[in-house]
């Protein structure tokens, strides 16, 4: 902290984008303060084995990974605060934030990397099973169910995208949806209706998903929204594809964000048009959600935050 009592940098959020962000700015002398949020280490902290980040070629466990993300900010002098931030007030030098139990902090940047959420259906068994077949990311995770049969519950884009990803491992992809017709734009509609591994069961919700014996998803409890009736359908894997939540709520009318509340930056930067805020990994992106591309969005924030503070105009920032 400054003399003045403000800090260089703050950081809210400790996934891949807020602690690549730490790193970048700690190498950088700035001293970062890393808020940690509700989940410290992310979305990966529940993730079993990730196979897909550069570097580890026999994969590693998605906390063990964080946990390394974390000991190498600290390495360098992050300094880490648990809680999250409840409030803030981003209209003036210096930024204003209100932690829980009511501290403040006062920082010259804000880099904003507080994710997106999953969103889940609120079965018990959907997070006793999480990790142990059950997958909110196709992508992460299609991976593991080579030859296996899996069902993709959402009738929107994301799940039939993820549905078609999956074909190239599962062999057969069940489509769960709770009305008779889909949300999804009509060329997915029809992608995923001429693959001849994908099949549909309409009018349908999970009530409950199996692990018989197994203590790894064997089937799903499917209950029909018309006739009430149930049904028992065997599978070896889970995916909800009903959407994703951006973590934004409190930064609601202070800066700019699209109808689906994910923050909008400036051009092909981090910034916001906040001086001084800037955002990276899942908050501003509703496409890739990888935890490569969340560390690399947070090393470019980090960047232009380092920047910022050294009087560098917006205009002649690199536009990547």
């Amino acid at each position: 902290m400054t003399s003045k009592g403000v800090e260089k940098v703050v950081i809210l959020g400790s996934g891949p984008a807020g602690l690549t962000a730490a790193i970048y700015t700690a190498r950088a002398q700035l001293k970062p303060v890393v808020i940690e949020g509700d989940q410290p280490g992310g979305q990966l902290m529940i993730t079993g084995e990730v196979e897909n980040y550069p570097g580890f070629p026999d994969g590693i466990p998605g906390p063990e990974l964080m946990e390394n993300f974390r000991k190498q900010a600290g390495r360098f002098g992050t300094r880490f605060r648990p809680g999250r931030v409840t409030a803030v007030e981003l209209s003036k030098q210096p930024l204003l934030l209100t932690l829980e139990g009511g501290e403040q902090l006062k920082s010259e940047t804000l880099i904003i990397a507080t994710g997106a959420s999953a969103k889940w259906l609120g079965l018990e068994s959907e997070t006793a099973l999480r990790g142990a077949g059950v997958s909110a990311c196709a992508t992460c995770d299609g991976f593991f169910f080579q030859g296996k049969e899996v069902m993709v519950v959402g009738g929107g884009d994301t799940a039939l995208e993820d549905a078609i990803f999956l074909t190239h491992y599962a062999s057969k992809v069940t489509i769960v949806h709770r009305r008779d017709q889909l949300r999804a734009s009509k060329y997915m509609e029809e992608a995923a209706r001429g693959n001849e591994k994908i099949s549909f069961i309409w009018n349908a919700v999970v009530d409950e998903i199996r692990d018989v014996g197994a203590k790894r998803v064997t089937g799903v409890l499917l209950r029909n929204v018309k006739s009430n009736e149930t049904t028992e359908v065997s599978c070896d894997g889970v995916f909800i594809a009903i959407g994703h939540k951006p973590n934004t709520e409190f930064f609601e009318g202070q800066i700019e964000m699209n109808d689906a509340g994910y923050l909008v930056p400036e051009g092909r930067t981090t910034r916001t048009k906040i001086p001084g805020v800037f955002v990276a990994g899942d908050v501003d992106d509703a496409r890739y959600r990888q935890a490569t591309s969340a560390a690399g969005h947070g090393c470019m924030a980090a960047i232009d935050a380092e920047r910022f503070l050294v009087g560098e105009p917006p205009a002649l920032e690199r536009t990547l």
